[in-house]
């Protein structure tokens, strides 16, 4: 059984169960919160426990799972995989050109792979719109819209962005894009060309933007994310997709709907009349667990990391597909300083 440790155990408690459950051995847990610490590692009893990442460097560990701090994950990314230890990195993967091109080349150096744990990517409404995609349902792309939104009180979103002891308050309001442009990439088979940001509210540090992002097929990617009223039931997130033959798109509505997808073709496509219908996902089932809906993505993830470690699969999301995404946010940040200039994005699929 392929040995584990989780880095990070606010997130990392949730992955690390998820792992047990697809068969992983979670043989190590790091969490420099004591408190944290001590409340999760009853349930892994056999783990051994620290409170920083780099003796594990030395815990003959088969993967690594990092889950703390968005803006800390480059420099362990880097060294496991130098020491031939998989990686799977959580929410984006790198803050700069320079940390994307280092990891990239990390990854081609291993004999590991480096995994992105874009959950959203695998959620069942994504999936589902994804496959409809693929089939050519609604034909070639023209414009994919996703929203990542949360709906919190003045005071909450200062607690979070105003605190330079939280991660929120070390990145730009543009940074934390993977969970709509991961998705936007993953349904178009594309890579971000250039990209323009905008704040929804006045100031440096808007708590919502909007990116336009164009994308390698022509495809235009409108994406709203962070701090806004009305955010999606999903678990936050919302998608749409408009081809040239219809639309597929999540329901905005309340509780087990919003995993729904409603499909329209157009009545002039194929001769047979409008489509219009709303279909729900088929309920996942993994290793016997009827599993809930807002947790298919990071089930998967999770079993997709397994199979990577063990089996030596390709990662679902791979390490360029991470850093495209990841730099939308970087150069977006470079935008909106910019009053919402158009920058162009690097040719990472290229390198």
């Amino acid at each position: 059984m392929a040995r584990i440790g989780i880095v990070g155990l606010r997130r990392g408690a949730y992955l690390a169960r998820w792992g047990r459950h697809v068969g992983l051995d979670i043989a190590a847990l790091c969490e420099r919160d004591p408190e944290q610490l001590a409340a999760v590692a009853p349930e892994f009893p056999a783990a051994r426990t620290y409170d920083d990442w780099r003796p594990l460097l030395d815990a003959d560990l088969d993967g690594v799972v990092l889950a703390h701090d968005l803006d800390q994950h480059v420099e362990p990314a880097l060294r496991f995989l130098e020491r031939g230890v998989h990686v799977l990195s959580e929410v984006t993967a790198c803050r700069s050109v320079e940390e994307g091109r280092a990891l990239v080349a990390a990854d081609a150096a291993s004999s590991a792979r480096y995994s992105f744990a874009e959950n959203y990517v695998l959620h069942p409404h994504i999936r589902m719109m994804s496959r409809l995609v693929a089939e050519g349902r609604i034909g070639e792309i023209e414009l994919i819209e996703a929203d990542y939104l949360h709906g919190l009180p003045p005071g909450g979103v200062h607690d979070l962005t105003g605190d330079p002891a939280h991660w929120r308050g070390r990145i730009s309001p543009t940074e934390y894009c993977t969970h709509t442009l991961s998705p936007v990439l993953d349904t178009a088979s594309a890579w971000p060309v250039e990209v323009s940001a905008f704040g929804v509210q006045p100031g440096e540090r808007p708590g919502a933007v909007v990116l336009v992002t164009r994308l390698s097929s022509g495809a235009l990617a409108v994406t709203r994310q962070t701090f806004l009223q009305g955010e999606p039931d999903s678990h936050w997130s919302w998608m749409s997709v408009r081809g040239t033959r219809g639309l597929t798109e999540s329901l905005r509505a309340p509780g087990e709907a919003a995993w729904s997808v409603r499909t329209r073709v157009e009545p002039w496509v194929g001769g047979g009349g409008l489509v219009d219908e709303t279909e729900a996902p088929p309920r996942l089932r993994l290793g016997g667990l009827k599993v809930g809906r807002a947790e298919e993505g990071t089930a998967l993830v999770m079993a997709a990391f397994r199979d990577t470690v063990v089996d030596g699969a390709p990662p679902r999301v791979p390490v360029r597909a991470a850093v495209a995404a990841s730099l939308v946010g970087v150069c977006a940040g470079d935008s909106l300083r910019e009053g919402g200039r158009t920058v162009r994005l690097p040719d990472v699929a290229g390198w």
